[in-house]
């Protein structure tokens, strides 16, 4: 930690840009938003063959569901580096990657739940009273499927918005509308996930870029 925060210094409080930390996240800057684009167009093919949950779509899209999702745990972290040491912009940061490093530990449960019942059950009925069960559990709903996943979009959002302001060399301006953007789409229908997560990839890309120069 100590070397880490040298680093920042020297470097103007970029820390996480050099060695291991910043490799991981340049790549989960990538990552995440192609995992997540992955899983709207395996899920896109699942539907338009008719064979979509449960099975070997549902499997394949879940896992890259999951796997997106847990991606953005390094971007989070990297990202909240980026506002220094000190100050109300470091609260402010750190109140933003913690919001979404919380949403995110919802929408892992949810995927993992999604993967379990394709897993058991032996169709979309079986899949579907598998669901209704759970779900009916008191304080799942809010937790897990609409409140606190919520806190993920929120949190990167905030995260990005707060960053174009404070660390305009490496954050654009824009980044914050893509993102928005991205969110409004993939809530509007799962169908516009692949475009949703473009646009997250949009605004992120050039974020690594700049930790990379």
């Amino acid at each position: 930690m100590t070397t880490m925060r040298m680093a920042t210094e020297r470097q103007g409080g970029t820390a996480g840009t050099d060695g291991t930390a910043g490799v991981t996240v340049g790549a989960a800057l990538l990552a995440g938003p192609a995992l997540m684009a992955g899983y709207g167009a395996v899920r896109l093919v699942g539907r338009a063959v008719g064979d979509y949950g449960p099975g070997v779509w549902w499997t394949a899209a879940h896992l890259l569901f999951l796997a997106g999702v847990l991606a953005f745990v390094p971007v989070f972290l990297g990202l909240r580096r980026l506002a220094g040491q000190r100050g109300g912009r470091r609260v402010a940061v750190e109140v933003a990657a913690w919001t979404g490093l919380l949403g995110t530990v919802a929408v892992v449960v949810q995927a993992v739940i999604d993967l379990a019942a394709g897993f058991a059950a032996a169709d979309k009925q079986a899949m579907s009273e598998m669901f209704d069960r759970v779900q009916g559990v008191p304080g799942v709903m809010p937790l897990v499927y609409t409140v606190v996943p919520m806190l993920f979009w929120l949190g990167l959002l905030g995260l990005v918005t707060l960053l174009a302001f404070f660390r305009r060399g490496l954050v654009r301006a824009w980044a914050p509308v893509l993102v928005l953007a991205g969110t409004v789409l993939m809530a509007v229908s799962l169908d516009l996930l692949p475009v949703g997560a473009l646009c997250l990839g949009a605004a992120l890309v050039p974020v690594r870029r700049g930790l990379s120069g």
